[in-house]
């Protein structure tokens, strides 16, 4: 029987594992390689690493960083943070990822997507796009960790991201990020059925509930999460977790 992959998503600032609520207030939650670990322990399905300030700092994710986790992990992993160039991506999976996440350039320059995609093949290129409202216009897609909004609506650009040749979309909204009160299950349904290729739900999760509204509801086809991870309860005391097979419901 079919189940989504279930993945934690994790944000790095300052080599730090943090989590944030609608893109700010930044908790700091421990070494991020400890927190592989447990996952290991865990058996996540897989883990996606986030370097948040590396598209505004000029800067790509560190090699080192991804090194040390292809070591640790005993699940595939992704990582982004400021990826440019195709010789960012050669370097990143020569040091032991499986997959880039690529937002920031995708927004700016489309364009890129489809080089990465025939250099890598669409099955390595996931694209991240971050969601939230702008005034007058609508849900935006927005860049340089959601501080910058480009000309496309979600639809749109993920119909552009799918001619291009990403294999994945992470659909994140901003304004759902770090609550823990659900997923916007509208907005997820709406790009789930606007492209034919695997949408991940990110943004809200604080319960198994809501993963499976994401899946059943959404029709995502993967659903990930940060502060149900990384906290014990909506208190958010710091607690790195993640659910049983027997917990899920889908």
């Amino acid at each position: 029987m079919f189940r989504p992959r279930v993945i934690p998503v994790l944000l790095l600032k300052d080599k730090a594992l943090v989590k944030s609520v609608r893109f700010k207030n930044f908790k700091y939650i421990g070494d991020p390689i400890n927190a592989v670990r447990i996952f290991n322990e865990l058996k996540a399905d897989e883990l996606v690493f986030l370097d948040i300030e590396a598209s505004t700092n000029g800067r790509v994710i560190s090699l080192d960083f991804v090194r040390e986790v292809g070591e640790e992990a005993c699940m595939p992993f992704s990582v982004g943070g400021g990826i440019r160039s195709l010789e960012d991506i050669k370097s990143i999976l020569a040091a032991g990822a499986e997959k880039v996440v690529i937002g920031t350039k995708a927004g700016i320059e489309p364009a890129f997507i489809k080089q990465a995609s025939d250099a890598f093949a669409s099955s390595t290129i996931v694209v991240c796009m971050d969601v939230k409202k702008k005034l007058f216009k609508g849900d935006r897609t927005w860049v340089l960790n959601g501080t910058s909004s480009t000309q496309y609506s979600p639809v749109e650009f993920a119909r552009l991201m799918e001619d291009n040749g990403a294999g994945e979309l992470i659909v994140q909204s901003i304004e759902r990020d770090g609550s823990m009160k659900g997923y916007d299950i509208d907005l997820i349904k709406t790009i789930s059925d606007a492209v034919g290729i695997p949408v991940i739900a990110l943004g809200g999760a604080g319960t198994v509930e809501h993963l499976t509204e994401a899946y059943r509801d959404g029709r995502a086809n993967a659903v990930a999460a940060g502060s149900m991870f990384v906290y014990q309860d909506t208190r958010r005391g710091v607690l790195v977790n993640y659910p049983e097979k027997g917990e899920l419901s889908f």
